[in-house]
């Protein structure tokens, strides 16, 4: 497998081809000897479960029960949606929950719903035919606003295509109107809906004050944590795509280098850090890291570098005025990463004040220690209470399994099984690992007389994707942990 890892004046940093791979395995023409694990509502987490009973007011025992028959229905959905081709219309679970109405334009079709266990619903148009509409309605070049449509959805209960109005349905008639689309197929819907977009704060990423850039420091519990000489109390920030973010509510500098920024409901605090690399490190603490410990910082014009800790409670002497209690790194930095993460592992260390040098020659860069940040503003660290959750990364995918693995360690799904591909097409997978982790994904197909790897993903990363198109078989996913432990999510689909 192909494997890889990889003296000017102290300033404040400004706002600025594939071999077959033959497994062992059991004799004859089916696989067989496979290990069952864990029904899909005995694997559920305790966080869904718990929030399953302060939502839809379940006790524990049915929060998995509910988890086991949804994930029921949603298998016999699939299969039905591909052997009824045209004729499928969408499904939904009927009000108890418990069975499943299948929407057919056949009814010598309905036959075969009842006899996978769904309960058949005759209507006049297809599924295709309701995508067909609504994909009328998003080729509208002049799109009505938001304030009078905030949306429009495919309803496959009502067998139409809902449009949503607010203030009255003269916009939203004419939207339909201008559309062409069949209008017998439209409902219009009275809301009060506004949706709006949410943002995600994050250790390491961009925000901007004014005409100048810095670096969001660490998620606390109202907004985050950044350098005091990005900005005074009560300056207004944007976020990394420049939408309206927060203000600074406290600041100080020179003296110290640290300020909090508040920010509004368009963003989500969360214990993450950007590693510059497509992912993110999760926040588990702010234990203080030993003299000659590791240490890497995040920042939106350098990305992710790092170094060892030299020294504690250094004075330095900006031109701008001194600053006490930083701590000392040889790790570099330069403008724009001011205010941006340190982390020690999952260890929050502090926020990027100034230094000398550059990362192109190198250097030595200053923090503020978070600690002291949180106890001068009563803030309070956003952290994931000491692990990694579950990765959820791969999306779009028909069907998808979580697990955990030990370095070195294996797991076979769906299921520690196997699953039939009855024809030929593409089969995709998605595997996502803890960070720091190097997880890989194998694709094996049946042979006969053993389980040979078809294609593989094998990075360096801990995350994977995975496609092959091949023949009629049995096939199944190997999720292998290479280096490192934690959970995975596993996303796939097959023909």
């Amino acid at each position: 497998m192909n494997r890889f890892l990889a003296g000017t004046a102290t300033a404040i940093l400004l706002p600025a081809g594939l071999a077959a791979i033959v497994i062992a395995g059991p004799a004859g023409a089916k696989p067989t000897g496979a290990t069952p694990v864990a029904p899909a509502g005995e694997a559920a987490s305790t966080e869904m479960l718990a929030a399953m009973q302060r939502d839809l007011g379940l006790t524990a025992a049915a929060a998995r029960a509910r988890i086991a028959s949804d994930d029921a229905a949603s298998r016999t959905e699939l299969a039905l949606r591909k052997r009824l081709g045209s004729t499928f219309a969408g499904a939904w679970l009927a009000p108890d929950a418990k069975s499943l109405v299948v929407a057919v334009t056949d009814s010598v079709r309905a036959a075969e719903v009842t006899a996978a266990g769904a309960t058949p619903k005759l209507v006049s148009r297809s599924g295709k035919k309701l995508d067909a509409v609504k994909d009328g309605l998003d080729a509208v070049a002049a799109k009505p606003s938001p304030a009078s449509v905030p949306g429009w959805y495919v309803d496959v209960r009502s067998n139409t295509v809902v449009v949503q109005a607010r203030g009255g349905v003269a916009a939203a008639s004419a939207f339909i109107k201008a559309s062409g689309v069949d209008a017998s197929a439209v409902r219009v819907v009275s809301t009060t809906e506004q949706p709006r977009l949410l943002y995600d704060v994050r250790g390491g990423d961009a925000y901007y004050i004014g005409g100048g850039r810095c670096s969001v420091g660490f998620s606390v519990n109202g907004g985050f944590v950044t350098a005091g000489h990005c900005g005074n109390t009560g300056r207004s920030t944007t976020g990394h795509n420049r939408v309206a973010q927060g203000s600074f509510q406290g600041s100080s500098f020179p003296g110290n280098d640290y300020a909090w920024v508040a920010v509004n409901s368009n963003w989500t605090p969360q214990p993450w850090v950007n590693n510059y690399a497509g992912g993110n490190v999760t926040v588990a603490g702010s234990t203080v890291a030993a003299i000659g410990s590791a240490i890497c910082r995040s920042g939106s014009t350098t990305g992710w570098r790092c170094g060892t800790v030299q020294a504690y409670n250094q004075t330095v002497n900006y031109a701008e005025g001194s600053v006490s209690g930083l701590t000392r790194t040889n790790a570099c930095a330069e403008p724009g990463d001011s205010g941006g993460s340190w982390l020690s592992g999952q260890q929050a260390q502090g926020v990027t004040s100034g230094g000398s040098g550059n990362c192109s020659s190198g250097g030595t860069t200053y923090f503020q220690p978070v600690n002291e940040i949180l106890s001068a503003y009563g803030r309070t660290l956003v952290t994931s209470g000491g692990g990694n959750p579950p990765p959820t990364g791969c999306s779009g995918y028909e069907f998808s399994v979580t697990g955990s693995l030990s370095s070195g360690g294996s797991a076979y799904q769906p299921n520690g099984s196997y699953y039939y591909s009855s024809t030929s097409g593409t089969h995709r997978g998605c595997l996502d690992g803890p960070t720091g982790t190097d997880f890989d994904l194998y694709l094996q197909k049946w042979s006969g007389s053993a389980w040979t790897v078809v294609a593989q993903g094998t990075t360096a990363a801990a995350d994977e994707t995975v496609t092959y198109n091949g023949t009629a078989g049995y096939y199944r996913w190997r999720a292998h942990a290479y280096s490192g432990s934690g959970s995975y999510a596993l996303g796939y689909s097959n023909p």
